[in-house]
């Protein structure tokens, strides 16, 4: 008698994860996100999709049907986007060409967690790989104005979010004192 998979008594049976790792990536981003994004690509043996979010732009359907990425600003400062885009591929390629995986960069436009949500949709990702931010007042302040990518990957997806913990802040774990005398 077949019963429905939600159905108390049924019985779980696994299955092969085959979609890719999806890898949030943001400029001036320690590699150790990517190592550990590399790492659990390559013990799943699927391929390692990075990218990255533009969010000084947002997209646009064009009446013929295209989706353009346009700039939230158009008379602002022009931050070179391509530019961005290659400086981060050519350092992923640098950190990943010997790492013996299959992987891919792309630049998304718009707001991290939707975008990054919207392209593991698309590519049935497995899991999505963000890091944590930098301390300091100004993360402080954009998180504080914006949220957090992770925080928000949990709440509108279903998919499994791994946050890469950057190194702990010295005076997080302050060293323990010499004993003196024995």
């Amino acid at each position: 008698m077949n019963q429905p998979a939600d159905h108390p008594g049924a019985a779980y049976v696994p299955r092969k994860i085959t979609g890719p790792v999806l890898m949030g990536v943001v400029p001036g981003q320690p590699l150790a996100v990517a190592h550990r994004a590399a790492e659990l690509a390559f013990s799943l043996g699927v391929e390692l999709v990075c990218a990255y979010v533009d969010v000084t732009t947002y997209l646009a359907e064009e009446p013929d049907g295209r989706v353009e990425a346009l700039p939230i600003d158009p008379d602002g400062i022009d931050d070179d986007i391509e530019g961005i885009s290659a400086d981060l591929q050519e350092r992923l390629q640098g950190a990943l060409d010997d790492a013996g995986i299959r992987w891919s960069f792309m630049t998304l436009a718009g707001d991290p967690a939707r975008a990054l949500g919207q392209l593991a949709e698309t590519r049935d990702a497995s899991v999505i790989v963000v890091g944590t931010r930098e301390r300091g007042l100004g993360a402080r302040l954009e998180e504080l104005l914006v949220g957090s990518v992770a925080v928000h990957l949990t709440h509108r997806q279903h998919r499994p979010v791994l946050v890469v913990p950057l190194a702990p802040h010295p005076k997080a774990h302050p060293k323990p004192r010499r004993q003196e005398g024995r």
